[in-house]
């Protein structure tokens, strides 16, 4: 994934992102020779603490013969996105993608014994169906337990993380104020993806805000009783700009 200077996220900011409830990525692991990426959508458990992630599959999954292969793997968590059309965005009118997506490129363990795998299933209880504390996986006790030998659990030990937040950070205040006034008029329209237009909308404006108040902090020529506040007249499109655009990405 390309991540532009602008567009980087630091561990503050996708650790908050992920914390407001987002445990649902995919996960890529390489094929065999002549074969493409293994892919799987999957719920997942983030100890960020521990620097681990935690899931489960069934026995037959291809990924996990993939990993046994090259236990290298890639889960990717995207939201946020939505379509910015090239006459939101100034001359020259290049459309462009909004998104959030977190990368972890980790090492995976696949784990077989039935007292590993509980544990794995009963973090995940814990955290995904926590009014039901009282359904738990014992070892062979119970109707969970018999399905133990069907399952396999993952533990993947991240390496390192990788965070892009792409909301036209290196535009003017005006031109993102401009683009967040078209945003919402999508989220409040009935076409498709209204939430994500939400979302995306939402993201602009806190970047923009977290970037205006790390410059105020920088710059003591600032009132920090503005920080990331809109201007009252905010203009919908920028100023044409004479240089290429760069690619999408």
């Amino acid at each position: 994934m390309l991540i532009r200077s602008w567009d980087r996220g630091d561990e503050d900011e996708w650790r908050a992102w992920l914390a407001e409830g987002r445990d649902f990525g995919l996960l890529a692991a390489n094929g065999g020779p002549g074969e493409g990426p293994v892919l799987v959508p999957t719920h997942f458990l983030l100890d960020a603490e521990r620097g681990e992630i935690l899931l489960h599959l069934a026995a037959p999954n291809p990924l996990l013969a993939a990993v046994r292969a090259d236990p290298q793997v890639t889960l990717a968590v995207t939201d946020g996105y939505a379509f910015a059309p090239g006459h939101w965005r100034g001359a020259p009118g290049t459309p462009t993608s909004y998104y959030t997506s977190v990368h972890f490129h980790c090492t995976a363990e696949v784990v077989e014994s039935a007292a590993d795998k509980a544990e794995i299933l009963n973090r995940q209880l814990a955290h995904f169906q926590p009014e039901t504390p009282e359904v738990r996986v014992v070892p062979g006790d119970g109707e969970l337990a018999r399905q133990l030998p069907g399952l396999r659990g993952l533990r993947l030990t991240v390496n390192e993380v990788r965070a892009k937040f792409k909301y036209d950070d290196k535009k003017p205040a005006e031109a993102q104020f401009g683009i967040a006034e078209r945003l919402a008029e999508r989220a409040g329209g009935r076409g498709r993806g209204r939430d994500q237009y939400a979302a995306a909308r939402s993201q602009l404006l806190r970047r923009h805000g977290r970037r205006t108040a790390l410059s105020d902090t920088a710059s003591s020529d600032t009132d920090p009783s503005r920080a990331g506040t809109p201007r009252a007249a905010a203009p919908r499109t920028t100023a044409p700009r004479t240089t290429a655009p760069r690619a999408a990405d």
